[in-house]
């Protein structure tokens, strides 16, 4: 059975999307934003600040689901410029230390609210 996952410890979904689905014990993290939950703005202006909300962000959400970072199998990296992925990497890497889950990164053209990085996240049991 699909569960819808909502947390007030991450911003609230800006269109019409879930912060999250689980189904069939795996968990879909919609694309996080370094929006800061109680502001609802981005506050930080370096990949690597942004970076960290967007963790901070997938970590209330792992938590509101009953799962943690060692449940990962997947994410998905948008940078809006290349030129970030070193200081994007740095901060990940925090978070997968060993047994890292499987992991693309992109440039794209822009992001929303003209965010630098954007991480969905696959989370399974």
């Amino acid at each position: 059975m699909k569960r819808i996952i909502t947390t007030p410890n991450a911003p609230a979904a800006i269109g019409p999307y879930s912060q999250a689905v689980e189904i069939n014990d795996t968990l879909y993290i919609s694309g996080q934003l370094p929006i800061h939950p109680l502001s609802g703005k981005i506050e930080s202006t370096t990949a690597e600040l942004q970076t960290e909300q967007v963790f901070k962000n997938i970590a209330a959400i792992l938590e509101a689901a009953g799962y943690t970072f060692a449940d990962v199998v997947k994410s998905t990296v948008f940078l809006s410029d290349i030129t970030n992925f070193a200081g994007m990497n740095e901060v990940y890497k925090k978070y997968y230390s060993s047994e890292c889950p499987a992991r693309s990164a992109f440039a794209v053209r822009d992001l929303p609210l003209g965010a630098l990085v954007e991480i969905e996240t696959i989370a399974a049991r």
